[in-house]
Parts: C-alpha cells; structure tokens; sequence
C-alpha cells in the first residue's frame, strides 16, 4: 500500500493497482483543516457516501470497487476505487439559495452566469435547479465561479453538457428521495472523471454532509440561516470566535464536536433508514 496524497480531510492510497479513498475524522472549513476531529465523522461520510453510490448506480458508473474489501485499520472508512482522470471542475447543483451562491447572487443577480429572479433572500427555493460550477484557484485553493461556456472551453461541449445534465439528474434524485424522510438537499457537490476506458464515471463523495447542505424541511424559513446538518453548523461556530480563516483553525470544544457528529448522525439515518452503530461501540 503506497501513500499517494494527504487532503485535509481524506488520504489517498494506492492498493494493487486500485485506489483506496480514506476518509479521517478531521473537519475542514474555509479551506483549513481543524484541531479536533470529529468521532465517526469519517465513517458515516463514507458510508452514506457508499449508499447513494449504491442507489445510483443504474443512473451513472461509478469508481467504487468495494467498501468491505479494504485493510482492517480502514474498516468502515474507506472505499476501494478504480483511479479516474479527475475532471478538474467541481461539478454544484443549487436548488436553494445559501452559502456561496448567495454572495455571488447579492452581488451579481446570478450565480455562476445564470441570471436568478430579483427579491431572492437566504435559503430561498429556485424555480429550477441550476448549475454552478466552480474551480480551484491554484495560488490560493478555493473556489471560484466559473461558466458553463468556461466549462466548454475546458472540455468541450460535449462533455460539458453532460456534466451538467448528469450533475441535474442525479441532485434531483438525491433531493427527491431525502424529501420523502423530511430532508432538504439545498445544493451538493459532485467531481467526475474518465476511467481507463473513456468512460464519464462519478467519483470522490456524493451527496454528504461535507460535500451538500442538508436543512430538516419542517424548519425550513426562507429569509433566515437553516438549522443545518451538515458542516455549515461548524462554519459558523468557527466565525463566533473571532478566527480568521487562515491556519491554524480555532479548537472545537466538546459540545460543539458532539453536536456535529449527532447532526451527520441523524441525517445518515434519516436518509438511508438505518441506524448508526459506531464501530467503537462494537
């Protein structure tokens, strides 16, 4: 097993010519990884990660090999992938007005190009979804907005137009089946790839807490912050305490690290139906 790369919150392997994606308990935000980890964070993000891969699996191919086929140490964190030529946009999918977009909508009337109605307020519904890709900045590593027409100047339209179709398609399926257990995917994020044969496949995460935002649809109040269960909770505790956002990240204490882990606790349970053993309770 070789080390390929350290992100700031997973690690890449390779495996006999596989790759393993390990996901850690450590928390990102702005960009900086946190002190204080996060217990179970990394299991429950790959394992709700692997159920959607699951449930979409008919809808687009996938680079997950196995979940269980992986070494002891990683049990429960870790899948075993195919490598990808990785597409080098982040491929976002916004069905409600909040985080970045809401910026970028404030300042412009449109989020990534796309023109959106006037008198919109945080957390508003769209009339459609919408596609708002973005890229890294290499100086600074975040995210910037970019067009469709930049996407097709990247990669060409054909491929553009079915990143952003597939991007559509499988958000809505998303959101549609975490309605159903009172869950509202406002926006997600997916990265795609070509495998060794050519072939456009989903890979990195799908449709977690770190990479979505999730808001319960009973207190969902357009005009206000959603009570949030994904990282945006821990985003904006860390701007209570006067950070900076540049490293190193302020210390989590402990009502706020136990509050984040019942928050991806609860809407792993309520989007899959399953119940969550922790491994260390095993």
């Amino acid at each position: 097993m070789k080390h390929i790369h350290s992100g700031k919150v997973r690690d890449l392997y390779e495996i006999d010519g596989d790759m393993l994606l390990v996901a850690s308990d450590r928390v990102s935000v702005y960009d900086v990884s946190l002190p204080t980890p996060v217990p179970d964070k990394g299991a429950l993000l790959t394992q709700l990660s692997a159920w959607w891969f699951d449930k979409l699996r008919s809808d687009v191919p996938n680079h997950v090999i196995s979940s269980e086929d992986v070494p002891a140490e990683f049990s429960g964190r870790a899948l075993r992938c195919k490598p990808l030529r990785m597409i080098q946009v982040e491929c976002i999918a916004r069905g409600y007005l909040a985080g970045l977009g809401l910026r970028e909508y404030r300042a412009t009337g449109a989020v990534s190009g796309v023109p959106l109605p006037a008198g919109l307020v945080e957390g508003s519904r769209l009339p459609e979804p919408i596609f708002t890709p973005t890229t890294k900045i290499s100086d600074t590593g975040h995210d910037e907005f970019i067009t469709f027409a930049d996407v097709v100047n990247d990669i060409g339209h054909e491929t553009a137009e079915r990143l952003r179709d597939l991007t559509i398609e499988l958000y809505g399926k998303g959101a549609e089946h975490a309605a159903k257990n009172g869950i509202i995917i406002a926006d997600t994020k997916l990265e795609f790839g070509f495998d060794s044969g050519g072939v456009l496949t989903l890979g990195d995460e799908v449709l977690t807490s770190d990479s979505s935002r999730f808001w319960p649809a009973d207190e969902w109040e357009p005009g206000r912050p959603q009570h949030a269960f994904d990282k945006q909770f821990v985003r904006d505790w860390s701007l209570t305490t006067g950070w900076d956002k540049t490293p190193p990240g302020p210390a989590m204490p402990d009502d706020i690290v136990q509050a984040t882990r019942a928050r991806y606790i609860e809407v792993y349970e309520r989007i899959t139906g399953n119940r969550w053993v922790s491994k260390e309770s095993v």
